[in-house]
Order: C-alpha cells, then sequence, then structure tokens
C-alpha cells in the first residue's frame, strides 16, 4: 500500500484485498466474488453477505497467499525508507518491489470488485469495509502524527489522506466505478488515458489523493476485466521459468538507473511537472510504468503457491497488517530509533530490518489481532441501515 516524499508523507502501498475474516467479509476484502470451488481458480459471482452456506465460506488459497506475501513486502520495503540511505543496491531493490507490490494489489482487487452493483447489501459493505476504516484511520494517523511525531499544529482533515489511508480512498472511488467500467467496450485504454492526463495535471490537488487514484486505476481496470482462466495461465510452469530472468533483468537495469531515477515515479502522488520533469514525460512514464509494473506482477503472482500453506489463513488478516504496520515504522522515526542507530543503514542493518517488518506484519495479521481490530476494520453497523423488504 513508504513514505513518498509529498506533501503529507503519503506512500504507496497497499493493499488491495484486504480480507477479514472468512465469516465476515467486508468491501475491504474486495472478495465480491463468491470462493473458487477448483484450486486456484477464482469464483465468478457473489455471495450474500452474513449468513452465506458453508460453501460461500470457503476461500481459494491461491489469493490468501497472494495477499499475505505481497503486504510482507509492503511493510519490508517501508521498512527500508528510513534506512537504506546512500545504498544503491538496496535503492535498486525498492524500485524493483515498488514497481509490482501495489499493481498487484490493485488488480486483484479489480478482479474481486467485478460483480459490485451498488446493490444495498454491496453499498452496505462498502461502507463499513472502506469508508469507515478510512475514517477511523485517518484520523488516528493524524492524532498519532500531533502528539507522538511533535507537530501539535497537524491538521486532521478527511480529504487529504495520510500515509497508508490513500489506498481505502482509492478502492472507495474505484468500486463505485465499477459498473462503468463494465459498460465501456474499451475500459482499459480509457482509463490508460485517463492516468496520462493526470499525470501532466499539477492542478488536481490533494483531496482524496486523486493523482494516486487516477494513476492506479489502469490496474483496477485491468483487474475488472480479468477471467479465472487469466489467473491459471499466470501459474503455468512456462511464465514461471520466464519470471526469473525477467526479475533479473529488472534488477540490473534498476541498479543502473538507480542514481537517476525519481521514487516520486514510483508512488504516482505527483505530476510530472511536480516532479521537475516535462509534461510529456509523464505521458511516456505512464505508458512505461504500466508496463513493466504489469511483467513484474504476472512474475510476482506466477510463484504464489496454489496450495494451503502454514501463511494462507494470514492472507484473510491483510487489513490489519495493512493498516497497523505504519505505525510501527512512524513510531520507530519518532523515538529516533533510526537516527540513532546508523548501523542499520549497513547491510546486515537492512537484513535485520526486514526480518522484523515482516516478522511484524506477519503478527499483525492473525486471528487475534483480527478480532481485536474488528470494531474498526469491520464494524457491526446494522443499526445504521434500514432493512431490506425480505428481511422485514
Amino acid at each position: 500500500m513508504l513514505p513518498a516524499p509529498s506533501r503529507t508523507q503519503r506512500t504507496a502501498l497497499p493493499p488491495a484485498t484486504l480480507d477479514p475474516e472468512p465469516g465476515r467479509r467486508s468491501a475491504a476484502t474486495a472478495t465480491e466474488a463468491p470462493p473458487a470451488t477448483t484450486p486456484g481458480v477464482p469464483p465468478a459471482s457473489s455471495p450474500s453477505s452474513r449468513g452465506a452456506g458453508p460453501a460461500a465460506k470457503k476461500r481459494d488459497p491461491y489469493f490468501d497467499n497472494a495477499k499475505y506475501l505481497a503486504i510482507v513486502l509492503v511493510a519490508v520495503a517501508h521498512s527500508w525508507e528510513p534506512v537504506m540511505g546512500g545504498s544503491r543496491a538496496a535503492h535498486a531493490l525498492y524500485m524493483v518491489i515498488y514497481t509490482f507490490h501495489m499493481p498487484a494489489f490493485i488488480l486483484v482487487s479489480g478482479y474481486f470488485s467485478r460483480s459490485f452493483d451498488a446493490s444495498p447489501a454491496r453499498m452496505k459493505r462498502l461502507v463499513t469495509g472502506v469508508a469507515v476504516p478510512y475514517v477511523v484511520f485517518e484520523t488516528a494517523y493524524s492524532l498519532f502524527r500531533r502528539y507522538a511525531g511533535g507537530e501539535p499544529h497537524a491538521p486532521i482533515t478527511l480529504l487529504d489522506p495520510l500515509f497508508l489511508t490513500w489506498f481505502l480512498a482509492a478502492l472507495l472511488i474505484w468500486r463505485l466505478t465499477t459498473p462503468l467500467w463494465r459498460t465501456l467496450r474499451h475500459p482499459l485504454p480509457v482509463a490508460l488515458a485517463m492516468a496520462a492526463l493526470a499525470s501532466v495535471c499539477p492542478g488536481i490537488g490533494d483531496d482524496l489523493d486523486l493523482q494516486r487514484v487516477l494513476q492506479f486505476l489502469p490496474f483496477f481496470v485491468l483487474g475488472v476485466m480479468a477471467r479465472p482462466e487469466h489467473f491459471v495461465w499466470v501459474r503455468r510452469r512456462r511464465v514461471r521459468l520466464l519470471s526469473l530472468p525477467l526479475f533479473a533483468g529488472a534488477l540490473v537495469f534498476a541498479y543502473a538507473v538507480a542514481p537517476h531515477m525519481r521514487l516520486g515515479w514510483f508512488y504516482r502522488s505527483d505530476s510530472a511537472q511536480e516532479l521537475g520533469a516535462p509534461w510529456w514525460s509523464g505521458v511516456m512514464m505512464t505508458l512505461l510504468m504500466f508496463g513493466c509494473a504489469l511483467l513484474l506482477t504476472v512474475g510476482f503472482l506466477s510463484w504464489v503457491p496454489s496450495r494451503t500453506t502454514w501463511f494462507t489463513a494470514l492472507g484473510a488478516g491483510t487489513i490489519c497488517g495493512y493498516l497497523l504496520h505504519g505505525f510501527l515504522i512512524r513510531g520507530a522515526e519518532y523515538a529516533g530509533l533510526i537516527d540513532e542507530n546508523a548501523w542499520l543503514s549497513g547491510p546486515a542493518g537492512l537484513v535485520v530490518v526486514s526480518v522484523l517488518a515482516a516478522a511484524a506484519v506477519t503478527l499483525l495479521c492473525t486471528p487475534p489481532v483480527r478480532r481485536v481490530m474488528r470494531f474498526a476494520t469491520e464494524p457491526d453497523m446494522g443499526w445504521a441501515f434500514r432493512r431490506s423488504p425480505a428481511t422485514r
């Protein structure tokens, strides 16, 4: 879902298919379709929310595995930002990870949003699973910055997402526009054109982080267009083998351009002009970054296990891992732990930081944490909605 060098220290991260427990699905899970009955083949239609039968609660381990592995990459990349300093190798690896981890989240999120039709049941899940967590954690991060970060005058606003919360605002907007993308004859070219235009429009402003919403939009639309057989094709042995030289080449290229590459291109939170580049480079970089991200996303998804593993169950708790790990990283910065331990910028320090970040986000995805945080990530708000005629 990595604080980007932007006006409010926002970062790209992740998350898209952030999922609560199997029996309590929310819009944040991006699981508008029922689980697959064939291992590795995603579902195609939507279950009812609560009270669904046992079959509706079955989950495809492939997507839970993908979500867990992606959230680990997100946390590790976030943890590197304060300590990687001038390490060229660290910057190169950071750039490669940033090229695909958010697009992978968003693509899968779009895939599971295909059946969103703005029906009352889905609108309720959108509110309780995306809108409410956005309000809660945007306020929490603002207060944390004000009182723990020593910024007593830091504003609290719901219009300018802070740090990790931008993704929830984006998911809310993308999900609401899903019926439109399913209606258009050529949705992906339209989405790419909108992303390219956004990259050359510095006047868009910070409201709801619309730069990111628009520049990442093509990945969500691509997910909406995806079909189950595409994910089966991605996991073919030939694709896995081809992904090895692909990632090797990406690392070599990233190492070569690391001293000259602006990281802002990966965050997608600013226009080309705001990054100090000519306007036409925004169009060019939008298309190039989309192509590179798509290739690396396919390579990443090809290596995700289809079987049930020890971390499969943790994929259901990625919303907690995503939203909570930012407090640990920001807290370490506010406490001065990074500045007081210069050795963390060395190779050994980066390894230690990576292991700690992976372990921390793993713990934050466990069922006990999900149960404790359910009041914020998936609140029971039946009192706020009118009952449907069938229920009455």
